[in-house]
């Protein structure tokens, strides 16, 4: 059979609801949450539009760096490039993968980088010069860890966390990075954010603290988003 035909087959059948098990920690220990396919697609859509808030577009290149055990945001940003019709090439986010990095980076020729990771910038560090590699860049969505070490060597960097099950986008604003309101409550309790299903979900979570240190802004953006914004103690807003 062919695989036009094969795929074709495979798309009549029946698919269970459950995409993934999302595992994260917290301070009393691993906590589990389910994701179901239709709630991805919605977190797909709404990355999609924060990347092209961020000016991405169709003929663009993007490299992505990810975990493996991040695929639960992973699968929305790589549909979210799909959709934008962005081509891009995926990295491991620890720091031993640093030379992949280089090399999409010299072959690929990205426009933007999604996801760059600390211990990333610290293996580029004894091989390149991070600042004049990044800086022509269009886009540079990084952790919070990673965000003041490429902002002090004049990187214009915004912030990319998972929260929990949560993703947090900052805007062109770096104002706080942005949680999609409609499927995620979070919130703060000294000092620590804490992240809960919203209502659409079909998986229960209650309010759950992360024992990530920072804050939570309300109201519009200047962006004009009134999505809730998360404001890390990692990131030092004035750079």
């Amino acid at each position: 059979m062919a695989r036009a035909d094969t795929l074709a087959r495979a798309r009549t059948l029946d698919r269970p609801e459950l995409a993934y098990l999302v595992r994260f920690p917290t301070p009393s220990g691993t906590r589990d949450t389910e994701l179901t396919w239709a709630e991805l697609a919605r977190d797909t859509d709404w990355f999609t539009a924060r990347l092209r808030e961020h000016g991405l577009s169709a003929g663009q290149r993007a490299l992505l760096t990810m975990s493996g055990f991040e695929g639960f945001w992973g699968h929305a940003a790589i549909g979210a490039l799909r959709e934008l019709k962005v081509t891009y090439g995926i990295a491991e986010a620890m720091g031993w993968d640093h030379r992949r990095t280089s090399v999409f980076h010299r072959e690929l020729r990205p426009h933007a980088v999604i996801g760059l990771s600390a211990e990333t910038l610290e293996g580029l560090a004894g091989a390149a010069d991070v600042g004049e590699m990044l800086r022509p860049m269009s886009v540079v969505l990084a952790r919070p860890a990673a965000v003041p070490v490429l902002r002090a060597v004049g990187v214009s960097a915004c912030v990319l966390s998972p929260l929990g099950p949560a993703l947090a986008v900052e805007c062109r604003e770096r104002s706080g990075a942005h949680v999609n309101a409609a499927e995620w409550r979070v919130g703060e309790r000294d000092g620590q954010l804490s992240v809960g299903a919203g209502e659409g979900r079909v998986s229960p979570l209650p309010e759950t603290p992360l024992g990530v240190a920072g804050r939570v802004v309300t109201g519009r953006c200047a962006c004009g988003s009134d999505d809730p914004r998360v404001l890390f103690d990692e990131v030092d807003q004035r750079s």
